[in-house]
């Protein structure tokens, strides 16, 4: 993915985004506008920096205008997240593979917190994390005050909150066991439960629990066990999958740090 940089700044004012915009680069006001409303727009005033959508925005003398254009990105059409749960100050969404968490600065029409915006009508904040290439559960708060606890519930490690994937892995994991290596210079653990091995195929079925939460945490510990993820573009040989990556977030469990009530999220 490769994309093309456009930056206006405005001298006294009054223009209107989408006509400074179409001073700086070559692209039609059909194509900038497309642009804006996939996320592809900045406007920074002052210290701020927010993605920019309405193509009629007035700017202010001082304000920056950049685009990130990336025509591959913004023709790609999303995969659509389902709605598991709505708690009102977060919601609960079973993400597909290929959809990204959040967007980039090239665009937010293909990630996760945009679709549940424009779906539920409400703000949309991060609070974890899930590959690109992995499906399952995602939290996604819709205040400051619910992204941060929340967020600091994801942080405490070994703390109230239970994480589950389902994984297929190539060759034969052990009954049950745990993996316990650094990961970028910090302690990591991972436990996992095996379900199922296929030895025709030459791969097992297993149940993870992540104790820790580095990146990748779960795709690098097998690897790195001799278990690679099946499908894993990235780590681990002789594991290619045409279904991609098998690895999926199948249940969250903790207490709402808002509610102060159980709650236990689970995919079939």
């Amino acid at each position: 993915m490769s994309s093309t940089h456009y930056h206006f700044r405005s001298v006294t004012g009054g223009e209107t985004a989408i006509s400074a915009l179409a001073t700086c680069c070559p692209l039609s006001k059909l194509k900038l506008k497309d642009a804006m409303q996939k996320g592809a727009v900045w406007l920074k005033r002052g210290r701020s920096s927010k993605r920019l959508r309405r193509a009629t925005t007035l700017l202010q003398a001082g304000d920056v205008l950049a685009l990130h254009y990336d025509a591959d990105l913004l023709e790609r059409e999303a995969p659509a997240p389902q709605l598991v749960a709505d708690e009102g100050h977060y919601s609960v969404w079973d993400k597909p593979a290929g959809l990204l968490a959040q967007g980039t600065l090239e665009g937010d029409h293909c990630s996760l917190l945009r679709l549940a915006e424009r779906q539920l009508g409400r703000e949309t904040l991060l609070v974890h994390r899930l590959d690109r290439e992995a499906s399952g559960l995602m939290l996604v708060a819709h205040s400051p005050r619910a992204a941060a606890l929340l967020s600091a519930l994801f942080a405490r490690e070994g703390g109230p909150l239970t994480k589950l994937y389902r994984v297929e892995v190539r060759g034969a994991l052990p009954a049950r066991g745990s993996i316990e290596a650094p990961l970028d210079g910090k302690s990591a653990l991972t436990r996992y439960t095996r379900l199922a091995h296929d030895a025709t195929l030459d791969c097992s079925l297993a149940d993870v629990e992540l104790v820790t939460g580095r990146k990748h945490q779960i795709r690098r510990h097998f690897a790195g066990f001799g278990c690679p993820v099946l499908g894993d573009p990235r780590y681990g040989s002789g594991n290619r999958d045409p279904r991609g990556l098998q690895l999926r977030a199948v249940r969250l469990r903790f207490e709402c740090p808002l509610s102060r009530r159980h709650r236990d999220y689970q995919l079939p």
